[in-house]
């Protein structure tokens, strides 16, 4: 996956876009942070692909979030909008 950006189909059948930080690796399982066009708000998911397509699934269990948001601060570093804002990480319900 190549692509800087990323589209979202919503429970509520919207469609958000985002802008794709990165792809990286924690305990062996991949993971991808988002962020959603107009918001200051980094989304992380657990990513695989799956008969050629590209999934999405969202970190259930507190603990792993915590583990996969540290990696993402070590390896991306605080995320800052153009006021030099830092950006929040937030779970996904």
């Amino acid at each position: 996956m190549d692509e800087k950006k990323m589209r979202l189909l919503l429970d509520d059948n919207t469609v958000m876009e985002c802008d794709v930080i990165g792809k990286f690796e924690v305990e062996e399982k991949v993971y991808i942070a988002l962020l959603p066009e107009g918001n200051e708000d980094v989304l992380l998911y657990r990513f695989f692909e799956k008969d050629g397509e590209i999934e999405l699934d969202r970190i259930e269990e507190d603990e792993e979030y915590y583990n996969v948001a540290e990696v993402y601060y070590d390896l991306f570093g605080p995320v800052e909008t153009d006021e030099e804002e830092e950006m929040e990480l937030v779970e996904e319900e």
